[in-house]
């Protein structure tokens, strides 16, 4: 198909989502398709609109604390906290309430609206753990203007309902990759109770985030069926992480994914899932280097400021005078 024709698809389809209309399987397979510069410019350049329309120009920043790190007993094959790689990671048990609150002070001078608590292991320990991270969700929620979210893994719905008590709003359970992958990249766990996890957050009446990494040798289709199974549980927020290979882990030699094909795969989201959150998180510096930018033109309305689990990020000043030079704004702490 001539560039011109691909033009007029994307105008189309961009027409229909405006007016109420949904992508199919077969509009995502024509997005994925795209692979010139030219064509993915024109695909961005109408994620925009998207973006414009259902999400203004404010974008979303959240921060996270590794509250509880390494050894942990999942094999996930990109991951430096599982015990069964030997990376160089720290570990070290869960972080008091004390340390967690001041962690979350931090992000809120970094300009953070939203601040989550994330700890390895395939769930809470014990129920000292569960106090702990209670105790510092209340503290944060009562003393910040910060959103107090967490990503403990799978959780019973006793859990669950201890955490809302305690002032949580947002619960984070990625489901990693689309379910036909997830064998190559778990053992240990099922996709399907990282799927169960996510419903029972909903069911409790969290807000959920989930999303996926990239660049694990999944397949464009694959890419597509996750984005779908996004759609179908209807999840707040979707978090987007690209592949930053880890020495010591399965993929310590993958190369990370080409900056265009990163966007692609930005702005296919945003096609798939037009009113939700696309936040681009973990890889971007590595990936998208200078074209980080970018990713706010390719349809994303929030990223992660400040440091990830076990890798650093940037300065919150470079993203928040990134997102001034486009003529965007950082949502405020208090919402606005």
């Amino acid at each position: 198909m001539t560039v011109t024709k691909n033009y007029a698809f994307l105008q189309k389809l961009t027409d229909s989502i405006i007016n109420g209309g949904c992508i199919t399987a077969g509009d995502a397979k024509h997005i994925i398709s795209l692979k010139s510069q030219e064509e993915i410019v024109m695909l961005m350049a109408h994620a925009t609109v998207l973006r414009n329309l259902f999400k203004g120009r404010q974008i979303d920043l959240c921060s996270v604390v590794n509250a509880k790190s390494g050894r942990c007993t999942e094999d996930c094959i990109f991951c430096a906290q599982s015990a069964y790689h030997k990376t160089d990671v720290k570990t070290y048990p869960l972080l008091d309430a004390g340390e967690l609150v001041k962690s979350a002070h931090e992000a809120h001078q970094c300009g953070a609206s939203r601040f989550g608590l994330v700890t390895s292991g395939k769930g809470i320990a014990s129920t000292r753990e569960l106090n702990t991270v209670s105790e510092a969700l209340e503290e944060i929620s009562q003393k910040t203007d910060l959103t107090p979210c967490a990503s403990l893994g799978v959780l019973s719905d006793q859990q669950i309902k201890v955490l809302c008590a305690a002032g949580l709003k947002r619960y984070h359970h990625n489901l990693e990759t689309a379910e036909s992958f997830f064998p190559e990249i778990c053992s240990t766990h099922s996709y399907q109770e990282r799927e169960k996890t996510v419903r029972a957050a909903q069911e409790a009446g969290h807000e959920v985030c989930s999303g996926a990494l990239f660049g694990l040798g999944e397949s464009e289709d694959q890419r597509i069926e996750l984005a779908f199974a996004l759609k179908e549980l209807n999840v707040d927020s979707i978090p987007l992480n690209f592949l930053n290979p880890v020495p010591g882990t399965p993929l310590e030699k993958y190369p990370p994914l080409d900056p265009l094909e990163m966007l692609k795969i930005i702005a296919l989201f945003r096609f798939v899932l037009p009113k939700k959150d696309i936040r681009v998180c973990g890889g971007r510096e590595v990936g998208l280097r200078t074209l980080q930018p970018l990713m706010y033109v390719a349809g994303a309305n929030g990223t992660m400021v400040g440091n990830y689990l076990t890798t650093s990020g940037r300065s919150p000043e470079v993203d928040l005078q990134e997102i001034h030079d486009l003529g965007l704004l950082p949502r405020m702490q208090d919402g606005t």
